[in-house]
C-alpha cells in the first residue's frame, strides 16, 4: 500500500522506497527509513501535500512523493 493513500489519524510503518538516485536519498535523508513508524496528521483542502508525523517531528511531503514509499497499517 502506498503512503498517499493512508488517511488522517491512520499510523503506518515504512516497508520500502520504491524511488531512485536523489530523490530516494532526499526520503532517507528527511527520517524515511526502513521501519520507520509514520502518522498522517492532516491532508491540505485538496489532498496535496500531507502533513506526516515521523521520529517525533512534523513534515509535509507531496503525493507524488508519497506514491513512492510502500507502507503497511500498524
Amino acid at each position: 500500500m502506498c503512503l498517499s493513500h493512508i488517511k488522517k489519524g491512520q499510523k503506518c510503518r515504512l516497508v520500502s522506497i520504491n524511488g531512485e538516485g536523489k530523490l530516494k536519498q532526499k526520503l532517507l535523508d528527511m527520517g524515511f527509513i526502513f521501519g520507520a513508524d509514520i502518522e498522517v496528521i492532516r491532508e491540505a483542502p485538496l489532498y496535496d501535500p500531507m502533513e506526516l508525523k515521523i521520529h517525533n517531528y512534523l513534515i509535509s511531503l507531496r503525493k507524488s512523493e508519497a506514491n513512492l514509499l510502500e507502507v503497511e497499517l500498524v
